[in-house]
């Protein structure tokens, strides 16, 4: 496909530089609300869809901090409970965490203090697919951001899920964690317009000089895809390749039309 286009590289992949990606208004919006939970110690949660681009922005949030200010920990495990993310971050910042649940808690209390007051570092923890977190855990971080008698927070959290940890959180059980939540942010799916934007985009990307997508074929594919960029990812690269296969020269909508009844069966 690369050679059969002309592209330097494989378009609509995931590789992207974070400074390369695509920046709807939605994914704009969104990281500018990250870097302000980052820097002001907050608890964030973040939705979407499977494939809208969460953990895409948890990247690029990565990516642009500072992180001598703001050092970094990502954790994703659909089976996390409280110790295993104790150890976990400790870990990941060079401690040996204790084996006890209650010793570990404490190491972890007083490395993010000691990273706080000390060192003048505020650390950043995200926890991917949080929507799978079990009751247990999500009480868990309620408590984890609880220093000096709730009146500080040395770190912030992001939870990153689909929509079900939303739905989780407005349960009564989750009150008072729900009102520990500063930024709050779903992300939805692309309008027509950023569908077309992010379709040039990532062939320009991939060195691409000229129209390849027509107008209908970039409907077709909003239209099936409800402007999920993962979704809309595999439709244009299954399009490419089918353009290839019937030796044309731009992505029609009979092309569209069998990338999404090919990815129908699936």
């Amino acid at each position: 496909m690369e050679e059969y286009f002309g592209f330097t590289r494989t378009p609509f992949g995931r590789d992207l530089p974070p400074e390369s990606l695509y920046r709807s208004r939605q994914f704009s919006e969104l990281l500018a609300r990250l870097r302000y939970a980052a820097t002001t110690r907050a608890l964030a949660v973040v939705t979407g869809e499977i494939g809208s681009g969460k953990s895409t922005a948890v990247r690029a949030l990565c990516a642009g901090l500072d992180s001598t200010r703001h050092p970094f920990v990502y954790i994703s495990d659909s089976g996390l409970d409280g110790r295993e993310f104790y150890r976990e971050v400790l870990s990941q910042f060079g401690v040996s965490p204790a084996h006890r649940r209650g010793e570990v808690h404490r190491q972890f209390s007083a490395l993010m203090l000691d990273l706080y007051q000390n060192q003048g570092k505020s650390p950043v923890i995200a926890i991917d697919e949080a929507h799978l977190l079990g009751h247990a855990m999500l009480q868990e971080i309620r408590y984890l951001t609880n220093f000096a008698m709730d009146s500080l927070c040395p770190f912030s959290l992001v939870l990153v899920g689909q929509p079900e940890l939303r739905a989780a959180l407005r349960l009564k059980a989750f009150e008072a964690l729900r009102q520990r939540v500063t930024i709050r942010f779903h992300l939805g799916g692309l309008d027509e317009l950023e569908t077309k934007a992010y379709i040039e985009h990532g062939l320009k990307m991939a060195g691409a000089t000229r129209i390849i997508f027509t107008d209908g074929a970039i409907r077709l594919i909003h239209n099936y895809s409800r402007g999920i960029p993962r979704v809309i990812n595999n439709l244009c690269t299954a399009s490419l390749l089918d353009v290839c296969a019937y030796e044309g020269n731009l992505v029609e909508p009979d092309n569209a039309q069998r990338a999404v009844n090919d990815l129908g069966d699936q």
